[in-house]
């Protein structure tokens, strides 16, 4: 059940305009200079953009899976995950939701109907 390093960089870089990075000794899965996902140095948790006004509520809907940022991070809008907490469909949603927020609003609607993915907000 659990995703792995290489799940979430399959996922990331099958979206359009993402790229991998190496920045403080973790991977990260950016889109221009913007990051949308992150993984922790041990590649357990990955951070990943996150509407910072929902995070709480993630958090405390699922604990066991979703973490709060870390101290540093928490003025951005980001949120944590467990890999070993999710399966392949929870990464494809978390990773498209946040490389959503980084690129421009068609070309994410565009996906989302690839994708078969539902956006509440057009």
């Amino acid at each position: 059940m659990a995703v792995t390093t290489d799940d979430v960089r399959r996922e990331a870089l099958s979206l359009p305009r993402a790229y991998e990075a190496l920045g403080q000794g973790r991977i990260k899965f950016r889109v221009g200079r913007l990051v949308f996902a992150s993984l922790s140095r041990d590649e357990t948790v990955m951070g990943f953009g996150f509407p910072k006004d929902e995070r709480e509520a993630l958090v405390k809907a699922e604990p066991h899976k979703f973490l709060m940022p870390e101290p540093a991070d928490m003025r951005y809008h980001w949120a944590r995950v467990r890999l070993e907490a999710i399966d392949e469909d929870e990464l494809a949603e978390i990773v498209f939701h946040a490389w959503r927020m980084v690129v421009p609003k068609g070309l994410a609607r565009d996906v989302a109907l690839r994708r078969g993915f539902v956006l509440l907000d057009p």
